[in-house]
């Protein structure tokens, strides 16, 4: 959330309050719908993979939906309407994200080679390359997660990097198309790091494509609309009621769960946050982001800050004796 507020009345939805489908009883808990939903699940997992290596946006995005949509509708938590409020602006953010992606790169390019983090990385790349191709890998994993959990946080710390990031914030509903809307500079964070992660030796094809895994893979399933909760995996690995948490506007919840694979980032830092004797329910941010409309989303970071109340107008003088 913001740093710089700590509001405790989250965002207003507009729309009537949804319920939530908590409850062990609840629709799709039978063993047999059960069984047959992970068999659809397991069985769209390679289809999930093809769509993630290099299928058209579109085309990608549409095999995701068939992927995924169903779990939602099956195992869901928060009951949404089938077209909601954001539907469009998420779809929009993700069908521009590969068009868009030459001009990032370029962006990241620049922003890396001034960053000058390459130096130290030239440095100790003779040490980096001596060590076995397997240590080298996992070494890449680790790193890269640390790296991620660092940029996050600064993302919600320093309040320029905030104003980008902000936009991922300001949905108010949380399931995988959620986890499409992402301005385009939100990656200023993590890019310097990551240029000293290739000048040191790390073979940049292991880098990148731990990057694409941990941003674009984890990052849907950690914003799916389900119920499960997984409580034996909280610390070891990212679940969805993890993140729901880092996404929920909540005042015990602001600037938590900052981890993007391992939790245990958290943990380590102080910024782990799952209560057991509740789940999240408002998401959004207090920031003033639009929550429909890519472009009014993509120029929000650089516009002026401005009261979202009229001030109160200035006292008359008093003249001087009276």
């Amino acid at each position: 959330m913001d740093p710089s507020t700590t509001s405790t009345t989250g965002t207003v939805n507009h729309d009537p309050v949804q319920p939530h489908d908590d409850s062990p009883g609840g629709p799709g808990h039978t063993p047999r719908r059960l069984r047959r939903w992970l068999l659809i699940l397991l069985g769209s997992a390679p289809v999930v993979a093809l769509a993630l290596l290099g299928y058209e946006p579109a085309v990608g995005i549409v095999i995701l939906f068939v992927a995924l949509a169903p779990v939602e509708r099956i195992f869901r938590r928060h009951r949404y309407p089938r077209f909601r409020p954001g539907l469009g602006t998420d779809v929009i953010w993700g069908l521009t994200e590969t068009a868009g992606g030459v001009v990032v790169t370029a962006l990241a390019l620049t922003a890396g080679l001034f960053s000058l983090t390459w130096l130290p990385g030239l440095v100790i790349r003779p040490f980096v390359t001596a060590q076995p191709r397997w240590l080298l890998a996992i070494e890449a994993v680790l790193i890269l997660d640390v790296i991620l959990y660092w940029a996050h946080r600064l993302q919600h710390e320093i309040p320029m990097l905030w104003r980008f990031h902000a936009v991922h914030h300001s949905s108010e509903r949380m399931d995988w198309v959620a986890g499409l809307r992402n301005h385009p500079l939100d990656f200023l964070a993590a890019i310097g790091p990551i240029i000293f992660m290739l000048a040191a030796g790390w073979d940049a094809e292991t880098v990148g494509g731990l990057y694409v895994v941990l941003q674009t893979v984890v990052g849907l399933w950690a914003h799916l609309n389900v119920r499960w909760r997984l409580r034996p995996l909280h610390k070891v690995i990212l679940t969805p009621e993890f993140h729901h948490w880092h996404h929920a506007n909540e005042p015990d919840a602001i600037n938590t769960n900052y981890s993007v694979f391992l939790p245990v980032w958290d943990l380590i830092w102080g910024t782990y946050y799952m209560p057991s004797d509740r789940r999240p329910q408002i998401y959004g941010t207090d920031e003033p982001v639009p929550t429909r409309g890519v472009w009014g989303q993509l120029l929000y970071p650089f516009r002026s800050r401005r009261p979202t109340q009229p001030l109160p107008p200035a006292p008359t003088p008093v003249p001087v004796g009276v």
